[in-house]
This record gives C-alpha cells, sequence and structure tokens, in this order.
C-alpha cells in the first residue's frame, strides 16, 4: 500500500515538472522595438497618422525567424535613448555611438543606410564637410540632431546662421525663396518633396554617409545569444524600401 501510495506520488511530481519544462521556462521575453517618432526615411505617415517606419518591414520577418514576440513603440529620440540606456525598452535600428555601446550590444554589420545631404543652388561652392558650413546660412528641419553636425551649427564659434523650420516641405519652400544658400536634409524625405515639387537648378552634396545597426538592450534576457541569431537572420532578409549594406 505505501509503495503505491509512493508511484502515485512519483508520478505527481514528474507531472508537475512537465508543466514547468524547459521548453516552456526558455519562452522569450517579449521585445520592445522602440524607433524615433521622426523619421529619417520618408515624409509619409501610416494608417495611424504616425510617419511610416520601414525598418518595421524589416522587425516584422526578423523577430518572426527568431521567434521571439514583439511590439514597437515610437519615442522622441531623446526619450528613446534614455529608456534604452537604463533597460526601459529592449531594442532598436540606429546610427551607432558611444553612448549605445555602453549599454547595448550593437551589430557587427548594418542593416540599413541613408545620406545626410546638403542642397544647395547651381553655382554656389558645394559643402562636403560640417566645417564647410561655417559662416553659412543654413535651413534646417526641428526635431533632428543630424548626427552631431546639429551642434557643430549652434556652436556660435562656428557662426553659422541656423534657419529652422517645422518640416521639410517648408525647408525646400525657404531654400527655393532663398531664405538660405544651404538646406541640411535626409535622401529620402528630400527626394519625396522633390518629386511633388520639383526645384530648378538645385543641386546637391553628401555630407554624411549614416549606417543603421540592431541595437539590443544588454538586460535582454541572454542578450549575447539573442543578438548572435537575429543579426544571422538580417543577412538573410531583403526588404524594399530598406537598402541592406553599408553606404559608406
Amino acid at each position: 500500500m505505501i509503495k503505491g501510495r509512493y508511484c502515485v506520488l512519483v508520478a505527481g511530481c514528474l507531472l508537475a515538472m512537465a508543466a514547468t519544462s524547459p521548453a516552456d521556462a526558455a519562452e522569450p521575453r517579449t521585445i520592445e522595438y522602440a524607433y524615433p517618432d521622426q523619421s529619417v526615411w520618408t515624409t509619409r505617415l501610416d494608417a495611424k497618422g504616425e510617419p511610416d517606419n520601414p525598418l518595421l518591414r524589416l522587425a516584422a520577418p526578423l523577430f518572426q525567424q527568431a521567434g521571439i514576440p514583439w511590439r514597437a513603440r515610437g519615442l522622441p529620440a531623446a526619450r528613446l535613448f534614455e529608456y534604452l540606456s537604463d533597460g526601459q525598452t529592449d531594442f532598436s535600428m540606429l546610427v551607432k555611438g558611444p553612448a549605445l555601446e555602453k549599454c547595448c550590444l550593437v551589430s557587427k554589420r548594418p542593416v540599413a543606410g541613408t545620406e545626410l545631404r546638403v542642397y544647395r543652388r547651381k553655382g554656389l561652392p558645394p559643402i562636403t564637410t560640417r566645417q564647410g558650413l561655417a559662416g553659412k546660412e543654413v535651413i534646417t528641419v526641428h526635431g533632428y540632431s543630424y548626427g552631431d553636425i546639429l551642434a557643430f551649427i549652434r556652436n556660435p564659434a562656428n557662426r553659422v546662421g541656423n534657419n529652422g523650420t517645422v518640416s521639410h516641405e517648408s525647408a525646400f519652400a525657404m531654400l527655393e525663396r532663398g531664405r538660405a544658400d544651404y538646406l541640411l536634409d535626409y535622401a529620402g524625405p528630400a527626394e519625396e518633396v522633390l518629386a511633388d515639387h520639383p526645384i530648378k537648378d538645385l543641386e546637391f552634396d553628401v555630407i554624411d554617409r549614416l549606417d543603421v545597426y540592431l541595437i539590443l538592450s544588454r538586460t535582454y534576457p541572454d542578450a549575447p545569444a539573442v543578438m548572435a541569431r537575429l543579426e544571422a537572420i538580417a543577412e538573410t532578409l531583403r526588404v524594399e524600401g530598406v537598402s541592406k549594406f553599408s553606404l559608406k
């Protein structure tokens, strides 16, 4: 009788262990993909009225193939960096920098890239470095840092006249009216605006080429192995509207 009760007890324990099997314990935690709520890719808006982010079309197959549940959230740039630094959000796709590398793992290879351009009227001297902006009148769009070029523009020692405006469309309208000689803008939004409203005798030069990397918080469970898996999958993906290879 005792032996029978012992067998029942053991069987119950085995069933309990099966209910909390390693497969269940290894269920990955949902990754939050946070992205800047101001797009460097396009002026278009999605169904929610937010800037269209083509990297969402990369994130979907990336996490699906990795078997990781995920959600997306747009954040102002400053808050996005803050949340990544203290682990309040898990993942992004951004230009890498020293601050990010302290708190996050960064993929070895970029997954997308874009150009930062300086538009000008034909006949004006080209500008291909930030130092070339010194002493010039420049149009910028509010909300962008342009990497660290905005800091250069705002430094009084560089004597740059910063003519800020609220949108890509108004920026090109200002350039067309001669409010300033140069306009700083990203390739995607600029090409969309100019396709709708061409400006005669307009030229541009590339001042920077920005590569975008997978960024994963070090606080995400088993972060190194997860990053390695995401990197391997990203190498196989081709997504329309997303430049895969480094532009540098």
